[in-house]
């Protein structure tokens, strides 16, 4: 299997928007119309999707739902959401909607039981959010940090069945800084499970990096900021993960 190339499209008030180090109050919007931004993905080659529901991680519960319910029905791939997921119910919810994986963040940190019973409830279906700042664990959309340092969080899991680990350095996240690749491949080393990197990505130059890391463990990257600013052209990236 390839490198996994996954467009980002984040909710905020409906509209497609990026932040910048997860800091609601400087939002760039994209567009106001998230179906057919998932749609232009799709026609790039795009076969799997990353959207996050922003206000929802800070609510604790779904707030764009109907947003990404039309994202789901429209998008012919697979579609990987986060945001704001925190109990059986909305877990069962989405994947009863479509949707091909969970990711879950700072219920993972506060209730790993839950993590694990969703595990095995969807097998493959998990994603656990290992959110950085600094080197420790961030959570309730990047705005607690705890003292837990990302290896120790990622380590708890090792043994749940879940299906990833969604490692994003907080402070690289929509600057362009390109991504903290090292850190994303010491996470991908030191555990069994595989790593997504995400927060960062500024070109291509971040796939071709992250692609030579596919055998270590780095499962796949998720890219936003770069793409909706032109400076990453979604084809050639999925070319260059192809190839991994």
């Amino acid at each position: 299997m390839s490198l996994i190339v996954f467009p980002a499209i984040d909710l905020k008030g409906g509209q497609v928007v990026r932040l910048a180090e997860g800091d609601m109050d400087r939002a760039t919007v994209y567009g106001d119309d998230p179906t057919h931004q998932a749609m232009l993905f799709a026609d790039a080659g795009a076969q799997h999707l990353h959207v996050v529901d922003l206000d929802g991680a800070f609510a604790g519960e779904s707030v764009n739902g109907e947003a990404v319910q039309a994202i789901v029905k429209a998008f012919p791939g697979h579609v990987q959401l986060g945001g704001g997921i925190r109990n059986p119910e909305n877990v069962e919810r989405w994947f009863d909607l479509g949707v091909s994986r969970v990711v879950i963040g700072t219920a993972a940190l506060e209730n790993p039981d839950f993590v694990r019973d969703m595990a095995k409830a969807y097998p493959g279906g998990i994603v656990v959010a290992v959110d950085a700042k600094d080197g420790m664990v961030a959570t309730r959309g990047w705005a607690d940090v705890s003292t837990v340092s990302v290896e120790d969080l990622a380590r708890r899991f090792e043994d749940a069945g879940v299906a990833s680990l969604l490692f994003t350095d907080v402070g690289r996240d929509g600057m362009l800084k390109g991504c903290n690749v090292p850190a994303t491949v010491d996470l991908a080393r030191a555990v069994r499970i595989p790593v997504i990197a995400s927060g960062g990505v500024a070109g291509i130059g971040d796939i071709h990096m992250l692609a030579v890391h596919h055998k270590d463990g780095v499962e796949g990257v998720i890219t936003g900021r770069a793409l909706y600013d032109g400076r990453l052209d979604l084809a050639a990236a999925l070319s260059v993960a192809a190839a991994a």
